[in-house]
């Protein structure tokens, strides 16, 4: 993981409703409004920091058809380990400038 990597997958943690998204996801799929509900908060900011968290690799969302064929969105979190270290910091800093030389 590079230097940009890294620093993509810190900022979207560094917020703590995203922390929060997370907890909540741990050991459970939750549909979309279900998840807006328990964070308190409209489901057009929530869907903010769900894309955030998707492109980080933190969570995955997928379609599935109510019964009466209505599509609802449900998301889960994918399986992640991020220990940060100074030799972590050292390797993506050195990953990253030699992609820059490329």
């Amino acid at each position: 993981m590079d230097a940009s990597e890294l620093s993509g997958k810190l900022a979207a943690i560094a917020s703590p409703q995203r922390m929060r998204i997370i907890a909540l996801l741990t050991g459970e799929t939750l549909h979309v409004s279900e998840l807006a509900r328990r964070m308190e908060m409209s489901r057009a900011l929530l869907y903010m920091h769900l894309t955030k968290l998707e492109e980080a690799g933190f969570v995955a969302g997928h379609l599935e058809l109510s019964d009466d064929g209505k599509a609802m969105k449900f998301f889960e979190v994918l399986p992640f380990t991020l220990t940060v270290t100074a030799k972590t910091l050292v390797g993506a800093v050195a990953a990253h400038t030699e992609s820059e030389k490329v």
